[in-house]
């Protein structure tokens, strides 16, 4: 596999400030292309400050980030967003946009000085909201649609950026099951039909585990383990990481050679 992105002895510290004293590192870390990779750990691992390192939003204070091996300080930021698309946190927009102006937004590396959207503009926006299927809620105000549709509307925008590779942290929150399975069986299918590498930031250990090739464990600001699902997510990890006892079943689906973990913790 070809090497998308890549940390080397990342170093970053908070001190001093609403996060409190914390740091991460030192992290060495690859990211192949076309992989489906999660980040699990306890709240304060770290994971969401290695997706802003990775995204370019966080500078380490020691380390190098290498995206296509090239230093990701040598990107500009026009240039760095047409390579790495974002999806938060879903929370509620304090601005009253439009789902279709949400996706748009995601055009904005590639506008002129003059950020007017041209023809092949709103060809991609409207391509992407068809994609992710809310096509049909494109005139909808964002915080009149439900979570689940409004996280799409968000991975739209990374699809409008037309970028290699979605972060995205917790994408699932605050969603009911159908929606975070939906969100899920979309960004497989992103992966399968569009080559887009997705690296996830989640706490669910049996949904974003079934649907990711590979996974990996944080826990006080080091990465504990990284590596197939499989070998990742065992019941001695688990317990060494989240500090409670599981129960891991491997069961097959359908009768095919597909396996589903299944985690219970108590």
């Amino acid at each position: 596999m070809m090497n998308l992105i890549e940390l080397q002895n990342i170093k970053f510290s908070y001190k001093g400030n609403k996060n409190g004293n914390f740091t991460l590192g030192k992290l060495n870390l690859s990211i192949n292309k076309g992989e489906i990779v999660s980040v699990f750990g306890p709240n304060g691992s770290g994971k969401s400050t290695l997706l802003k390192i990775i995204s370019g939003s966080v500078l380490p204070d020691e380390g190098q980030v290498f995206l296509n091996n090239k230093d990701l300080r040598e990107y500009s930021h026009k240039s760095l967003a047409k390579q790495i698309g974002f999806v938060p946190t879903l929370s509620s927009s304090v601005y009253p946009f439009s789902v279709y102006e949400v996706v748009m937004s995601g055009r904005t590396p590639y506008l002129g000085f003059a950020g007017f959207e041209k023809k092949e503009d709103h060809e991609i926006v409207i391509d992407a909201l068809k994609t992710v299927g809310i096509y049909h809620l494109r005139n909808k105000g964002i915080n009149e649609v439900s979570g689940g549709e409004a996280q799409r509307a968000y991975i739209a925008r990374a699809l409008a950026q037309r970028t290699e590779i979605i972060l995205l942290d917790e994408p699932t929150a605050h969603l009911d099951l159908k929606h975070q399975v939906a969100v899920f069986n979309l960004l497989q299918k992103l992966n399968s039909e569009q080559g887009i590498t997705i690296l996830i930031v989640s706490h669910d250990l049996n949904l974003a585990g079934n649907f990711s090739s590979r996974a990996v464990l944080m826990k006080h600001g080091k990465i504990i383990k990284d590596g197939d699902v499989l070998d990742v997510l065992t019941e001695q990890n688990i317990s060494s990481v989240f500090e409670v006892e599981s129960k891991v079943t491997l069961d097959k689906h359908d009768n095919t050679e597909n396996l589903n973990i299944q985690i219970k913790c108590y």
